[in-house]
């Protein structure tokens, strides 16, 4: 049985670091991965409790629902855990990313200056486009233009995503949020259900180096 239950575990486990993968790619400064790594963080991060109620099987139905079903009330009471249920479902069903872009900006014709060369082709600076990105447009030779991002330091401008739909007031905190950081801690959230998972069914604990999170079959040695 212990066999049945920690393949279901690493299956959420590997479930989970696709969805950080999907972390990465928001991250990166690739603007053009943003969207697509931030939709495969909110479906494969949901699908880790699918693939944790697995173990139901496993351990019995009792002994489950004993440890599953406070946590899961408790992510129901959560208001960002249950909406990035919502998001997940609008994702899938309607291809729905509700975003908005937020941009204090306060810089001169200097500041510009001090980022380097435009490359060739260049007709302006853009600040907090549709990725929230911010860099040069570039002119193509078929009259077309395209976007050539750059790091723009925060005393220019400090731009942020949002989620524009996220149902709290407009004067909670968690409005200020940018997209990374609220999926930062629902990553941190869904580590915490495996790692219950694995001290409950397993006896095991999660090893870390750093923000890594070591397989069982690895040991670290102090």
């Amino acid at each position: 049985m212990s066999i049945e239950i920690q393949a279901i575990i690493q299956k959420a486990e590997d479930t989970y670091q696709t969805a950080r993968f999907g972390f990465d790619d928001l991250t990166l400064a690739n603007r053009g991965r943003r969207f697509s790594g931030l939709r495969n963080l909110v479906v494969f991060g949901r699908s880790v409790t699918f693939v944790l109620q697995n173990l139901k099987t496993p351990v019995g139905e009792d002994k489950f629902n004993e440890w599953y079903l406070p946590l899961q009330e408790e992510m129901k009471a959560n208001v960002l855990m249950k909406y990035f249920v919502t998001l997940r479902n609008e994702i899938l069903k309607q291809g729905k990313l509700p975003i908005s872009t937020s941009v204090s900006a306060s810089f001169s014709s200097n500041d510009i200056a001090k980022l380097g060369t435009p490359p060739p082709g260049y007709k302006g600076f853009f600040i907090g486009d549709q990725t929230g990105g911010s860099g040069w447009v570039i002119e193509l030779a078929d009259g077309t233009e395209e976007h050539y991002y750059v790091n723009i330091p925060e005393s220019m401008a400090k731009v942020q995503q949002h989620f524009s739909e996220l149902p709290v007031p407009e004067d909670n905190k968690l409005k200020n949020k940018s997209i990374e950081e609220l999926c930062e801690y629902y990553l941190n959230k869904l580590e915490i259900l495996i790692d219950s998972a694995k001290k409950e069914f397993l006896n095991q604990e999660t090893q870390k180096v750093g923000k890594i999170r070591l397989p069982s079959y690895l040991k670290v040695i102090k």
